[in-house]
């Protein structure tokens, strides 16, 4: 069993929790996972490591609430605990030969790019962020990103804060306007990372994406994680989650991604069901 040490609302539908989880902590870095159980009878789910405390024993895990699960994990409480808690798992993000950086993030996927913005600032990178929500009241760790960015933009679908648009926009004025970046590194949304994909090809910027497909083990075996990556079929648990966004095939992972969207509303509907009939 694992304590939920700290719990902290980001915005209406996403959720921070520390996790004591020592052994995790130790050997955690950027870009990894972990996959948790909130209770016995509970399924698997893969969340991003968004950030750790060596000497504390915990791991950050951030959640947006769209499903069963994660509306499950979200019901619990600072002190109680959840079932399991399995990881690290996955490829850490790479940053060797990297001195300039830009990191689009979007939405909850900014609780993924975080801590890698975080590392290659620590290693001494200059770090440019873009970071996009739908609206002001779904920011998230603006903070956060202030504080290891040496450029911040933030941008909103309605202008409601920041600059109104979409994460390219800056993107595509920085790289024209002479910013000369080693990588750009991309999470968030499967179309976001398309067009961001889109948006360095023409310029041969090395452009590397986030994919958080259909997962049940972790480890390889059950295949549900399985992406085509030039031309070749790869497993974001094992090879991943970090892949050459140029040889990413966006279509098929963003058809596999829907696949089961009309179960997990039903398994949401029937947990907010048997929520409302207990309060009564």
């Amino acid at each position: 069993m694992y304590k939920i040490v700290k719990k902290r609302e980001l915005n209406s539908t996403v959720t921070m929790m520390d996790i004591y989880a020592p052994l995790v902590a130790k050997k955690a870095e950027a870009g990894q996972f972990i996959i948790l159980r909130v209770d016995e009878n509970g399924e698997r789910i893969p969340l991003t490591v968004a950030g750790f405390d060596r000497e504390a024993g915990t791991v950050k895990i951030i959640f947006q609430i769209v499903g069963g699960t994660t509306m499950r994990l979200n019901a619990k409480k600072e002190g109680e605990y959840i079932q399991d808690f399995v990881g690290p798992l996955g490829c850490a993000t790479k940053t060797d030969g990297v001195k300039k950086v830009c990191i689009v993030g979007g939405g909850v996927g900014c609780a993924i790019a975080l801590p890698v913005a975080q590392k290659f600032k620590a290693l001494g990178c200059e770090v440019h962020s873009i970071i996009g929500f739908r609206s002001k009241d779904l920011v998230i760790l603006e903070k956060e990103f202030a504080e290891c960015s040496d450029k911040l933009t933030i941008m909103t679908d309605d202008g409601s804060y920041g600059r109104q648009g979409v994460v390219t926009v800056p993107l595509k004025e920085a790289i024209e306007g002479g910013e000369n970046y080693d990588e750009v590194i991309a999470i968030g949304p499967l179309v976001m990372m398309k067009f961001v994909v889109a948006t360095t090809r023409p310029y041969g910027i090395k452009t590397t994406v986030s994919m958080n497909p259909i997962m049940i083990d972790g480890t390889g075996m059950c295949g549900g994680c399985r992406l085509t990556v030039g031309g070749k079929t790869k497993f974001a648990c094992v090879d991943g989650p970090d892949f050459d966004g140029f040889e990413v095939d966006f279509d098929e992972a963003m058809a596999r991604s829907s696949a089961y969207a009309e179960f997990e509303q039903g398994q949401r509907s029937e947990l907010c069901n048997l929520l409302n009939k207990a309060v009564k």
